[in-house]
């Protein structure tokens, strides 16, 4: 068993279900969607990103884009929730509508990088 694998499967497939428990539920109603969960999957993803850099594999570079991604989506949902909150005072449907929207195209480059990894995994040898 290839004990960086295994690690690196565990916060690819962890940054994914958090990011998807923050993402699932009414978009408009942010009563359904939690600040702390949208920490976590910003601060998981970011490790899962730290966890991508060392791979030299044109599939790394794939991986680490997707990466990428999900941090630039994840930080930008919480970047508008704050400024709706702290500088409007006031989050509107158009802002609930984008933290959502934004953790909904992290999600998707989770899912991808989730599935590269399930591929390489199966296509590689024992």
């Amino acid at each position: 068993m290839n004990t960086q694998k295994v690690i690196s499967g565990f916060f690819f497939i962890l940054a994914m279900t958090i990011n998807f428990g923050f993402f699932y539920g009414d978009p408009a109603n942010l009563e359904y969607h939690s600040a702390y969960e949208l920490f976590a999957a910003i601060v998981i993803n970011l490790i899962a990103t730290i966890l991508k850099l060392g791979d030299k594999t044109q599939l790394g570079s794939v991986l680490l884009a997707t990466s990428l991604v999900a941090d630039i989506q994840l930080i930008a949902s919480a970047t508008v929730w704050a400024f709706a909150t702290y500088v409007q005072q006031n989050v509107s449907l158009e802002s609930a509508v984008a933290i959502i929207s934004l953790s909904g195209g992290a999600l998707i480059a989770n899912i991808v990088s989730v599935l590269l990894f399930i591929g390489d995994t199966l296509k590689s040898k024992r």
